[in-house]
């Protein structure tokens, strides 16, 4: 299958509004579009997916093994037109000083062809040296063609062709000019997520328009074939086990969920059903709830309102029902949130007040440790990979709370703890793989079932 690597010499060079127009403007051309985003990012891939009609994956050096990567990515890549990689930040920007976590070194391992997506703001003939020193750091790296972006008028766009073609052998395949309309609103996590942006649709068939304009598909989808064939994934054996309900809240206010997590939930034969924090007044008949991050402080107003689900979750909970919650998710659980000088109550299951700060409390890759407490807990001791990106923080946290996690890198709730266990409840700020060997879904799911199972006994007997 063809597929491309979208990267960038630095972050905000314009590379998710691109490759959001590249998955539309191709899906017009009657291309299955799969789109993969490098990183622990959430709202990025809920765009990507709606403007390819599929399911969005992430791939992650920090989260994953090499071989999960090449395996995810040959399973759902295999199955499509051409896939589209969107890497984050700039194409030899890692934690690591040899880039071995480097969107370069993700290219190199996918053996993709690269577009470098060019910021062209302010600069001119400056864009050859850079282009000659990207493509001579690294010549394992197949940088193929560049897109040039935020190009102020056609005096502009000219000089830098003439720069490029002159210095460097790159292929030009697009111009794009500076419109701010096309621009996706940020928050303070980021950009808004489409499946809380009304007019998302329309803001995606607007940029697919400009890119089809001014980038050449045709040349766009020749780079995409000198991508080698894919290898052959492994499959995923079907599962045995008893058919589980389990509720997930997603809606506007809780959106932050992986894919591969969500088809890993399917593969252990659960049922998701979903729920509507905003609306639904009541919890299903379920035997486990998941609570993903999100914006809850944004819903106040109408978390708040809706009184009867927040009892009933509560009142589920306290009753032994299996909960896991990340983020936006320990926020809702918790006493109340307060924001901007309001303040709303939430579940009320957890103790403390989550307080929404200006300045971002934990950010980036975290690690923790496992202290064994809590019935999915990880074994004591094991080191667990995770990502924070949070600007609250828990007051008033009284009673002191049991914890699952000693923070060895990253924030958690207090710089040294994070997942508050209380009953069946695990509740992080850490954001944590759920698939894998050393997901949580398992342990989740396994205990969840375990306790249908002596319900369902007890109710026999």
């Amino acid at each position: 299958m063809p597929y491309v690597y979208l990267s960038a010499a630095h972050k905000s060079s314009g590379k998710t509004t691109l490759t959001l127009g590249l998955a539309r403007a191709l899906k017009h051309r009657g291309r299955r579009v799969q789109v993969f985003k490098k990183g622990p990012d959430y709202i990025d891939p809920i765009w990507h997916a709606q403007a390819s009609g599929l399911p969005c994956y992430n791939l992650d050096f920090r989260l994953m093994q090499r071989d999960e990567i090449d395996n995810l990515f040959a399973r759902h890549a295999g199955s499509a037109d051409i896939g589209l990689i969107e890497g984050n930040k700039g194409l030899y920007d890692g934690m690591d000083l040899e880039g071995s976590d480097s969107n370069a070194a993700l290219a190199k391992q996918l053996d993709a062809p690269v577009v470098l997506v060019l910021d062209c703001q302010g600069t001119t003939r400056g864009v050859a040296p850079l282009l000659m020193g990207y493509r001579a750091f690294d010549p394992k790296v197949k940088l193929a063609g560049v897109i040039l972006n935020k190009v102020a008028g056609p005096r502009h766009e000219d000089k830098l062709r003439s720069s490029i073609e002159h210095y460097t052998d790159l292929k030009i395949i697009g111009s794009l000019p500076r419109q701010r309309e096309l621009e996706i609103v940020e928050r303070h996590l980021g950009l808004i997520p489409g499946n809380e942006a009304h007019e998302a649709e329309a803001k995606i068939e607007a940029i697919a328009d400009q890119v089809a304009a001014h980038v050449d598909l045709a040349a766009f989808e020749q780079i995409a074939r000198q991508a080698p064939a894919l290898a052959t994934p492994s499959a995923m054996p079907p599962s045995t086990a008893t058919p589980l309900r389990i509720g997930i809240v997603r809606d506007r206010a809780f959106g932050f969920y992986y894919q591969e997590d969500l088809d890993a939930l399917a593969a252990e034969n659960v049922e998701l059903v979903a729920i509507d924090a905003l609306r639904d007044t009541a919890l299903p008949d379920v035997a486990g709830l998941i609570v993903g991050g999100g914006f809850p402080e944004v819903f106040l107003d109408e978390l708040a309102a809706n009184a009867s689900l927040r009892t009933d979750i509560k009142r589920a909970a306290e009753a032994g029902l299996p909960v896991y919650a990340e983020c936006g998710g320990l926020m809702y659980l918790a006493q109340a949130i307060r924001w901007q000088g309001r303040s709303a109550e939430m579940v009320g299951l957890l103790p403390g007040v989550a307080v929404m700060g200006e300045r971002p409390v934990g950010r980036g890759y975290a690690e923790v440790r496992s202290t064994g407490q809590g019935p999915f807990a990880p074994a004591a001791g094991r080191l667990v990979p995770a990502h924070e990106f949070h600007y609250s923080h828990l007051e008033d946290v009284t009673p002191s709370p049991i914890y699952a996690y000693d923070v060895t890198r990253g924030h958690g709730i207090d710089g040294r703890h994070d997942g508050i266990v209380h009953k069946n409840v695990l509740a992080s700020y850490c954001h944590f793989r759920g698939a894998g060997p050393n997901g949580w879904i398992k342990r989740f799911v396994d205990h969840a079932r375990q306790i249908a199972r002596n319900n369902s006994a007890a109710r026999a007997a």
